[in-house]
């Protein structure tokens, strides 16, 4: 092998990948005078420096630790094949062992909670913030998050970079605001963990509003509220939230959306969960 094939891979996948495959919008690449993504951006997608990243290219960086390759096999959108090869050519091992990763399973016992609550959404988040699993009725009120591949299951991501957010927020900026400061919380508390990393890189890159806000430094830890949505068949709704840590699953938390019993908000839940039980019509 050559003197610098670790640097050679990185640099070919980053020149043949463009804007749009990350999610960048239409129009980002006007201008541009590389033909692939830039150092920066894969540096920032990946949550390491781009001064650190220059120096893996260049071979001057020895020895990556496997979160850094994992990272920028995020990053640069690698399947399993690829992730193999770079971790071979840094002489790694690419079996990914992650506690989050693990903590990322919805028990048998925690799904028969979520499935037995019929008036309310559900859903249950791990500490990567990834959506691990909802009711029926979280994915009635949530269909474009419950349809997410899974490592996109998040209900930050989701509010912060699909324009459909916005419909279903009616103060869809409080909304916001609110997810990138609980995300800086996070971030804080689990600084090892890539995935936050990865998700804050990302937006950092596709969200217009997200920077400006990331940079205010706000924290906050809100454990119940007031959500008000807009659903295409069940009107505005104002719901109640409450968010519930699992002692049995550490770093899982449950969240719960309801309304008053009488309301005409549960009322509607009550109508988005007897239509979402009507058989399809094909």
């Amino acid at each position: 092998m050559g003197k610098n094939d670790l640097g050679d891979f990185l640099r070919a996948r980053r020149g043949g990948l463009k804007p749009g495959e990350i999610g960048l919008p239409d129009g980002f690449d006007v201008g541009r005078r590389v033909s692939g993504l830039r150092r920066s951006e894969v540096a920032q997608l990946a949550g390491v420096s781009t001064e650190y990243y220059t120096r893996l290219e260049q071979g001057r960086a020895r020895q990556p630790s496997e979160q850094v390759l994992h990272a920028l096999c995020d990053a640069l959108r690698f399947d399993d094949i690829e992730r193999r090869h770079l971790f071979a050519l840094a002489g790694a091992t690419a079996e990914r062992v992650d506690q989050a990763e693990h903590a990322s399973r919805l028990r048998p016992a925690l799904r028969q909670v979520l499935d037995s609550m019929e008036l309310a959404s559900a859903f249950v988040s791990d500490r990567n913030l990834t959506v691990v699993g909802g009711n029926a009725l979280w994915a009635l009120l949530f269909p474009d998050v419950a349809e997410l591949p899974r490592r996109e299951r998040s209900m930050a991501r989701w509010t912060l970079l699909d324009p459909r957010a916005r419909l279903v927020w009616r103060d869809w900026e409080r909304v916001a605001r609110d997810y990138v400061h609980g995300l800086r919380l996070a971030a804080a508390a689990q600084p090892r963990n890539q995935h936050i990393a990865n998700l804050i890189g990302e937006l950092m890159m596709r969200s217009p509003e997200f920077p400006a806000w990331w940079s205010e430094h706000r924290v906050q830890e809100r454990s119940t509220g007031l959500k008000r949505l807009r659903h295409p068949v069940a009107g505005d709704l104002e719901l109640q939230y409450e968010i519930f840590a699992s002692v049995a699953d550490p770093g899982q938390s449950m969240v719960v959306y309801s309304a008053p019993a009488g309301s005409p908000s549960q009322e509607r839940l009550r109508l988005l969960a007897s239509w979402g039980r009507e058989p399809a019509e094909y």
